[in-house]
This record gives structure tokens, C-alpha cells and sequence, in this order.
């Protein structure tokens, strides 16, 4: 399978290298330029490209950058781009920490639902919950007692399906979370969020899940409003 990565931080560098080693075609890109990822190509055998290359050389495309960069990518980024080529998003928003105010979340739209309304397509949710050093180490077969589950969530059941396949095959189950707009239900802050567990744990976290952000996921009164998507 083509797949493209778009951000090669923690996240979209353990990707890369899960799936190089699983014989996928991968296409790596972040905003410095594939000159800047010339050692990772070289250690994974990924190809270093430009962001809008990995956008329209995968069936698979993983965007997974910071919420605030994501207002800056090209707004033609998936122009042309097939409709089953699937989108996958990995993004956390941290208005305290990193990202700033972002307006369409904090009016209530869950982070999966502005991410894909900033790109013009649809998403899948997935590989947020899981700290990167984990997602790189501690995939184990299928059927092994305590296997780390991850939750999927989107709107289309064959996108899902597909992230959910890639999911087992890196050593993984996925659970099915629901639609897009049931995404807060492993955001930041939710019990599932950063959590290791297995399927049944995954389920049991999901169900517990309040769709209230808690305060130090909210931006605070003095946080700037990012700018919308240019």
C-alpha cells in the first residue's frame, strides 16, 4: 500500500518506520522540505517528499502536525485527490500547551470534525491516544492476552476499515469508537486518552467518556485566536 505521512514529529516518525518495516510504500513529508528528512528516508527506506507529494501519492494519508499548523497547509492540498483515498488524522488540540485558541473547538466542534472541515475532506481518528515509543515498540500479535488497543473513530464504515486492518497489522487491535462527531470520546483528557488498554479496556473507557472539556483542555481567557484557514 501507498501510504502518505504528512509530519514527521514523535507520531508521524514512529509511523514511518512501523510501516516501512511492514513493506508499505511510504512518502514522508513536514514543513521544513524533504531535504530535512534525508536521515529518516535513509534509515526506513521511506521516500522524502513535499507535503502536497505525500497528499496525492497515497491510498492511505496520515496528517499528523500540530492543530495550529493545520489552518496552514496548501488549501488545495487534496485537490484532485480520489474520494476512497482515506485520510486519517492523529491530532490532540493543546490550547495551554502548544496550539493556542482554536475557535471551532472550543464552540464545540470536536477536534476530528475541525480538522477535516480545514481540509475539505473526510476523516478517520486514530493513533492519538497512544504515546509515540509505545506505538513504535509494543505492537504484539494477534490474540496475545493484553494487547494495546486503539480507538477508531469516523464517519465512513470502509475508511475504518481500512485504518482498522492497518491497526492489527502493526500489532494492535482497533476499536470502533463511533462516527467523527463521537471523537471527544478519546480526546485529551478521557479516560482512554494515553491509556495502554486492551479492547475490553478500550470499550469500558469509551462508555465512561463525559463530553465536557475539562478546564486545562480549554484555552484560557488570555490564549489567541488562531487565524481560520487561509
Amino acid at each position: 500500500m501507498n501510504i502518505g505521512i504528512i509530519g514527521a514529529g514523535h507520531i508521524g516518525g514512529a509511523l514511518t518506520r512501523r510501516f516501512s518495516a511492514l513493506g508499505h510504500n511510504v512518502f514522508v513529508a513536514n514543513s521544513r522540505g524533504p531535504e530535512s528528512l534525508a536521515s529518516l528516508a535513509a534509515e526506513t527506506g521511506a521516500k522524502a517528499v513535499t507535503v502536497k507529494e505525500a497528499a496525492q501519492k497515497g491510498d492511505v494519508v496520515v496528517v499528523t502536525i500540530p492543530e495550529k499548523n493545520i489552518p496552514m497547509l496548501p488549501a488545495d492540498l487534496f485537490s484532485g485527490v480520489p474520494d476512497n483515498v482515506v485520510v486519517v488524522d492523529t491530532g490532540n488540540y493543546y490550547p495551554q500547551q502548544r496550539d493556542g485558541r482554536l475557535d471551532g473547538i472550543e464552540e464545540g466542534l470536536t477536534e476530528s470534525r475541525w480538522v477535516s472541515q480545514q481540509l475539505g475532506r473526510p476523516v478517520v481518528k486514530a493513533f492519538n491516544n497512544i504515546y509515540a515509543a509505545h506505538l513504535q515498540n509494543s505492537g504484539q500479535p494477534a490474540g496475545t492476552k493484553g494487547r494495546i488497543a486503539l480507538p477508531v473513530a469516523g464517519d465512513d464504515k470502509a475508511a475504518k476499515e481500512t485504518v482498522l486492518k492497518l491497526i492489527d497489522a502493526l500489532g494492535f487491535d482497533g476499536v470502533d469508537a463511533g462516527t467523527l462527531d463521537e471523537s471527544w470520546k478519546q480526546q485529551p483528557g478521557t479516560p482512554v486518552y494515553g491509556s495502554d488498554f486492551d479492547a475490553v479496556g478500550v470499550r469500558r473507557a469509551l462508555a465512561q467518556a463525559k463530553p465536557e472539556r475539562k478546564a486545562e483542555w480549554r484555552a484560557k481567557e488570555s490564549s489567541s485566536s488562531k487565524a481560520a484557514r487561509h
